[in-house]
């Protein structure tokens, strides 16, 4: 039995929801996202939110619920706030810089990187060691922030890379004598 799943997804004051087609758009002042609707789950709109529950008993039903509320309750965050993922670069010479629509990033390569900043995406740098990724689509601010951190993840050794903001480098202790 999901523990997520249970609770209703509520609806804040200036967001609408629509069900139609196998289709759940949610407007809000950020802007609209849609989610496709899985056939095993039943979705409801009620007064004070969107309630979801499995539509049968089996197992893929159940394993569904929960993380379908969670994505319900994702376009509703999205919409209103927005999501944010911070980058911190670490290293001698490693920068970047956004400029337009691309991200400019110096990483110890002998050449730049440009990155193509997606639709929907906006980019920020307010220093040349930190790199602020926000949209309203989760999933695809997640995707964009790991795609510019596998130019250079962090290594072990010295720390240099591309890291989370907040994320533990595991470090080593280097060769002895």
């Amino acid at each position: 039995m999901s523990r997520i799943g249970k609770k209703p997804v509520a609806i804040p004051s200036g967001v609408t929801a629509t069900i139609e087609a196998g289709q759940l758009s949610v407007k809000g002042p950020k802007g609209t996202l849609a989610l496709q609707l899985r056939d095993e789950i039943s979705y409801t709109l009620e007064g004070e939110g969107i309630s979801v529950k499995p539509a049968n008993a089996t197992k893929q039903a159940r394993a569904f619920w929960g993380m379908q509320r969670t994505l319900v309750q994702n376009l509703i965050t999205g919409v209103t706030e927005g999501f944010t993922k911070k980058l911190l670069i670490t290293g001698v010479g490693y920068r970047a810089a956004a400029q337009g629509k691309n991200l400019k990033l110096q990483l110890g390569y002998s050449h730049d990187v440009d990155y193509a900043i997606p639709e929907g995406i906006e980019i920020k740098t307010p220093d040349n060691t930190t790199v602020e990724i926000s949209g309203i689509d989760k999933q695809k601010v997640g995707q964009v922030a790991a795609e510019i951190r596998r130019w250079r993840k962090p290594e072990p050794y010295k720390g240099k890379g591309i890291k989370y903001d907040g994320e533990f480098i595991f470090r080593k202790e280097g060769k002895k004598k």
